[in-house]
């Protein structure tokens, strides 16, 4: 917690100073009360005291609860501000943060989990320093100065204070104790609830098609449930809490007048006045006291599950980031267009076996180097190791002669067009996807947005909707088709005019008819830039320049399609079990 308050700038601070003045101001007002009251409770039994002063004393009570909430509203304005302040900071660093992590850090976190920490465990922090700011202050300033003003007054009264100042303290500190570990599961259980949450709204279509609703709502019931119980147990605990503070505040207000009862009986006469003001003013300043540890007890209430969540934003904000920018800003290599791969092995980090094995090949200015193998073969993981979504474990990968390590990641992405194997669209139209291809800035303009539009054979859908390239987009692309949403994201690469393509089976949603066109128009459309594809059919790829095959992470060949017929054995079964012999005869 107090790490993160590090991200409070100098002019927070200087707030704070300013809250600390208003609520000593406005502790001494609070305080001062009880010393005027007694004035008027001495007045009222003293003869011949004149009405003057009492409505004088009177005046100044109320003068004082006046500035006492004067006070109080303006340090809760400022310290609102301050916690509102406080959130925004460390949201964004914390966006900015996640937005820096790699695949497999994100993987470590998960994603609802991630989502919980920049929501959730932010507003429990912005809560507890909103409330717990001004009550950390508060309760103590007031706490001790009230019990140096009683101390003098009578043993009997302090010794009475001091017992129901140590029960409460154990009593909120079994509860602190009890309810604590518990917060972190609290916690766990959001993200478990957001991770059901999310799983159920993104496979809808499933649910729905194998009836599965009741199995999806069992299993949200069990984590709800979990959560409810843990809430209600935590809730239990600490709502054993007020009826002890009533009891000890109700109980050291009789144990008060009680002993004063007795003192006053035994004093004398002159005595008895002094004594039954002193009283009233030891019974105030008591309640000051056990209220001042009634705010403490909020606090406590508060504070372990901030903290909880504090951990929580400290864990992702203290996260190595494994993929880290090199120093190459500069846009000047010796080669321009080129992919090489030196003897590339990777595995992930968590496993044992290596996914990829000793992979070696070059990809020249203007190629077209495609991959295939069967599922799980590695096609997908090693062309992520182009722009740097993982890193290799052993070799070397060159982007035009230069390993990707020595480039700025921005520097290495600009070369880069990619398209992934589940296309991407987002909230906005159809014209903002395709100009986020220049960096998410949306500059490209309106005539280069029609192009790749256009040889992305995209056109036909696009000017047939009610906007044409304004027309809405909904997040995720759920108002258009799979193969629509395909050939936006091919649109959006060629936009931004890349050095290097990258195609991860990405026109597996497009028939036949027009992944054809859509390769001759991009041929020539790409002739100058480097093409890596990634593909299941063998009628996309069967032109390329090279064709790599992967079996179980190894490269098993190389060569045009003509030669693998010839020479590689698992390319020719791949081939045979999607094409006749005479059609591969005739290709």
């Amino acid at each position: 917690m107090l790490k993160l308050l590090k991200n409070l700038g100098k002019k927070e601070w200087l707030t704070v100073c300013v809250c600390l003045c208003l609520i000593i101001a406005q502790v001494w007002l609070e305080l001062k009360m009880p010393d005027y009251m007694s004035e008027i409770t001495v007045l009222v039994q003293t003869e011949g005291s004149s009405m003057s002063d009492i409505l004088e004393n009177g005046f100044y009570m109320v003068l004082c609860a006046f500035g006492s909430l004067v006070s109080a509203v303006f340090t809760g304005y400022l310290i609102s501000t301050i916690s509102s302040v406080f959130s925004m900071k460390v949201r964004k660093k914390l966006f900015d943060k996640v937005e820096n992590l790699a695949i497999q850090e994100v993987k470590q976190f998960s994603t609802s989990s991630l989502i919980t920490r920049t929501t959730n465990d932010i507003t429990q922090i912005q809560m507890a320093l909103a409330m717990g700011l001004q009550l950390m202050i508060k309760a103590p300033i007031t706490a001790i100065w009230a019990i140096t003003k009683i101390l003098n007054k009578s043993w009997q009264w302090s010794i009475v204070t001091a017992v129901a100042i140590v029960f409460l303290l154990a009593t909120i500190g079994t509860i602190v104790a009890i309810v604590l570990p518990r917060f972190k599961i609290v916690q766990k259980l959001i993200d478990k609830i957001n991770g059901v949450t999310r799983e159920n709204l993104t496979g809808i279509r499933v649910v729905r098609a194998f009836n599965a609703e009741k199995y999806q709502e069992d299993k949200f019931d069990h984590v709800n449930n979990e959560l409810t119980n843990l809430q209600l147990f935590n809730q239990k605990k600490f709502a054993f809490l007020m009826p002890v503070m009533n009891l000890v505040m109700y109980g050291l207000t009789l144990s008060i007048y009680f002993i004063g009862a007795y003192l006053i009986k035994d004093a004398f006469m002159v005595e008895k006045i002094s004594l039954f003001g002193d009283m009233v003013v030891f019974s105030s300043y008591a309640m000051q006291v056990i209220m001042s540890f009634l705010m403490l007890a909020m606090i406590f209430m508060m504070l372990p599950r901030a903290q909880v969540s504090a951990e929580r934003i400290n864990e992702v904000l203290d996260t190595n980031i494994s993929i880290q920018d090199g120093k190459l800003k500069k846009n000047r290599t010796k080669e321009v267009g080129t992919v090489e791969f030196k003897n590339v092995s990777f595995k992930y980090p968590d496993a044992d076996e290596y996914l990829l094995k000793n992979i070696s090949f070059k990809a020249n200015k203007g190629d077209t180097v495609a991959f295939i193998g069967s599922t799980g073969s590695g096609k997908s993981t090693l062309i992520n190791l182009v722009p740097r979504f993982y890193d290799a474990t052993e070799g070397e990968v060159l982007v035009d002669g230069v390993n990707v390590k020595e480039y700025t990641q921005e520097a290495l992405h600009n070369k880069i067009g990619y398209v992934p194997q589940k296309a991407v669209m987002f909230n906005g139209t159809v014209r903002s996807n395709i100009t986020y291809g220049d960096n998410g800035k949306g500059e490209i303009k309106d005539q280069k947005v029609k192009e790749a539009i256009e040889v992305a054979q995209a056109k036909d859908f696009v000017e047939k909707m009610e906007n044409t390239y304004d027309s809405h987009m909904a997040q995720g692309g759920t108002n258009v088709s799979g193969g629509q949403k395909q050939r936006l994201a091919i649109a959006r690469a060629i936009a931004r005019d890349p050095e290097i393509y990258i195609f991860d089976d990405s026109f597996s949603a497009l028939d036949y008819k027009t992944d054809s066109v859509l390769r001759k128009e991009l041929k020539k459309y790409t002739k100058d830039a480097t093409s890596l594809i990634v593909a299941q059919r063998i009628g996309t790829i069967m032109n390329a320049d090279k064709i790599i095959v992967l079996d179980n992470g190894q490269c098993v060949g190389q060569g045009t399609h003509k030669e693998l017929l010839q020479n590689c054995e698992v390319y020719k079964q791949i081939a045979l079990s999607q094409l006749s012999k005479e059609e591969l005869e005739n290709a």
